[in-house]
């Protein structure tokens, strides 16, 4: 794959009309990307359990989804201030394909693994050069909220679209052509991300160039911002784990499971509809601790729920809470570390993400098997009460 050519020396007026007019570009090159992770792992996770491995198996796998970001993160957020857009979405969709094809072609254990790997590496180099790039399209507080809500409907509109395929092809056509269209994928994303006008990123200073990532955690609110944003994340995970074991367990089919983790997904993707509509009116912490009190209700009592239609229901409201995260992280990510070190504080923040998602899928399936299936909830919902203190030390500037 060959990047576009770059335009003549840049404008910066010039740049940022071209950048907005590609700006939907930009949210379909991510969700064709994520999508092909999303239906990776809701086909890997079901045919684990169909080949009777059990929930730790399911919990080792979901966290090899985010051991490569780990290792990849800081040096894509590199190559994002660097290089800009281009490089880093061709790298990803190719460790997308490999990974898709890596399943498709072998149904056997250890394919999955290594598709769960290739696929999880590849949202993480993509992403962070995506929410880079749809930050240049903001000129103020308001429009990054904006922006950061219709980059956040990428991930929400491919977990809302994916499972339902992925269910529906694996009842009625079977696994490999689940497979099948993760392979698809990422051919689309790089035919949509070429579509978006290329242009050189501004050049750093010396000091930005030289200054490691692990410096920007010496910004109080910044880390403050980073530890928070982790247990949401984790809370994320937590949800992803519970349902489809819980859902085995009632002996839902895979097409109620899909639908059970479809109705997190439209929900988050109403939440940030909303958000790019009202956007001026939020305030982000505020918005922020709000969502955190919901989310920690729900996760308390989503055990009690009865059957697929209450399963749904409270995951629609965990969504709701957990889909109105991202664009007030990203947005006040955007407002607390310098300009030029973006890409860097993202690629910090996806690899704290992925860090803590590593160990927790796992975790959790240790503590459903040593307990009962909705103990990683009550766990994330303890962790949300504490994480209130940190939201309430972060400070943004105007």
């Amino acid at each position: 794959m060959t990047d576009p050519e770059p335009a003549a020396p840049d404008d910066p007026a010039a740049t940022k009309a071209s950048l907005s007019a590609a700006f939907p570009w930009v949210i379909t090159s991510l969700i064709a990307v994520h999508a092909c992770m999303s239906v990776t792992r809701v086909a890997a996770s079901l045919w684990v359990l169909r080949e009777g491995h059990g929930e730790m198996a399911v919990g080792l796998l979901l966290s090899l989804f985010a051991l490569a970001p780990i290792v990849l993160a800081l040096w894509a957020g590199r190559l994002a201030d660097r290089h800009g857009f281009h490089r880093p979405v061709g790298l990803g969709v190719c460790m997308a394909g490999a990974g898709a094809l890596v399943a498709w072609g072998s149904m056997q254990l250890w394919a999955i693994a290594l598709s769960g790997l290739l696929s999880g590496g590849a949202v993480a180099v993509a992403a962070v050069a995506i929410q880079r790039e749809a930050g240049l399209m903001a000129s103020g507080p308001s429009e990054l909220k904006k922006v950061f809500s219709w980059v956040a409907l990428g991930p929400a509109l491919s977990n809302a679209i994916a499972p339902i395929l992925t269910g529906l092809l694996i009842d009625h056509a079977g696994f490999r052509w689940a497979f099948a269209l993760a392979v698809l994928l990422p051919p689309l994303a790089w035919l949509i991300a070429r579509q978006v006008p290329r242009h050189t990123p501004p050049p750093q200073t010396m000091a930005a160039r030289q200054r490691p990532a692990w410096d920007l955690l010496k910004l109080q609110s910044l880390r403050r911002l980073l530890f928070v944003n982790i247990i949401l994340s984790a809370c994320w995970d937590a949800h992803s784990f519970v349902v489809p074991v819980v859902g085995h367990a009632k002996g839902l089919s895979a097409s109620s499971i899909g639908l059970v983790l479809a109705s997190f997904a439209v929900a988050a993707t109403g939440v940030r509809l909303a958000i790019v509509r009202w956007g001026e009116a939020v305030e982000e912490l505020r918005a922020l601790r709000w969502a955190m009190g919901l989310a920690m209700l729900m996760l308390a009592v989503y055990a009690w729920l009865p059957g697929t239609p209450g399963l749904m229901l409270g995951s629609a409201l965990l969504g709701v809470a957990l889909g109105s995260v991202q664009p007030m992280v990203l947005s006040m990510l955007h407002r607390v570390t310098p300009h030029d070190a973006h890409g860097q504080a993202l690629g910090l923040r996806m690899l704290m993400i992925n860090a803590a998602t590593v160990g927790m899928p796992a975790g959790f399936g240790l503590l459903a098997a040593a307990t009962i299936h909705a103990a990683p909830m009550w766990l994330m919902a303890g962790l949300l009460g504490g994480a209130q203190w940190l939201a309430r030390g972060i400070r943004i500037k105007a």
